[in-house]
């Protein structure tokens, strides 16, 4: 059974990636940082007799299962809303906030010129945009294995496929954010 200052810790180390892929995947702020939120206290509510190790994979199993049902709730609303009117819903193509992304750089301030901070949240905000622009799939399976550094079972585990599911994805993802800013110019 996880102790109280486990799940305390678990939630703060995990809340950031959490907000930051449920963004990607909602592209609004304010539903993603509903979905974490609501995610976290399903998470301490009804998992908290599980031991701790057990908390990433289920924590991140409720994060997509709540992510779903805001899409379905979205679906069944615009629906209903393009039915009684002849609006066509909100633009969910709009640009979101960027949050920051790197914990350490208070750290780094002085060692850092500023043009070279400038160039990398540059980089860092295109890079974020061209993740953005993935597939949902393999943006989802990017993030987990990459974002959250879950393995291929666990990632499995969480998207609710096969193993060889998410290397597909996986591959995909690496190739199409590869070429994509190669063709901005951004090489390893």
């Amino acid at each position: 059974m996880a102790t109280d200052k486990e799940l305390s810790d678990f939630l703060k180390s995990v809340e950031k990636r959490a907000f930051k892929r449920t963004a990607f995947a909602v592209r609004d702020d304010d539903a993603a940082l509903d979905i974490v939120q609501d995610s976290m206290i399903r998470l301490a509510e009804k998992y908290i007799d599980r031991p701790a190790a057990e908390l990433p994979l289920l924590f991140q199993r409720i994060l997509s299962n709540a992510t779903m049902d805001w899409f379905r709730r979205q679906k069944v609303r615009n629906a209903v809303v393009h039915n009684f009117s002849e609006f066509g819903g909100s633009d969910e193509d709009g640009d979101f906030d960027i949050l920051e992304m790197l914990d350490g750089i208070e750290g780094n301030v002085g060692t850092e010129s500023a043009s070279d901070s400038v160039s990398r949240d540059q980089i860092l905000q295109l890079i974020e945009r061209e993740v953005g622009e993935l597939p949902a799939r393999q943006r989802e399976a990017f993030l987990l294995r990459y974002w959250e550094e879950l393995d291929v079972a666990e990632t499995a585990s969480v998207m609710g496929c096969s193993e060889g599911s998410v290397k597909t994805h996986c591959s995909r993802a690496v190739h199409a954010l590869a070429k994509a800013l190669k063709a901005k110019g951004i090489a390893p």
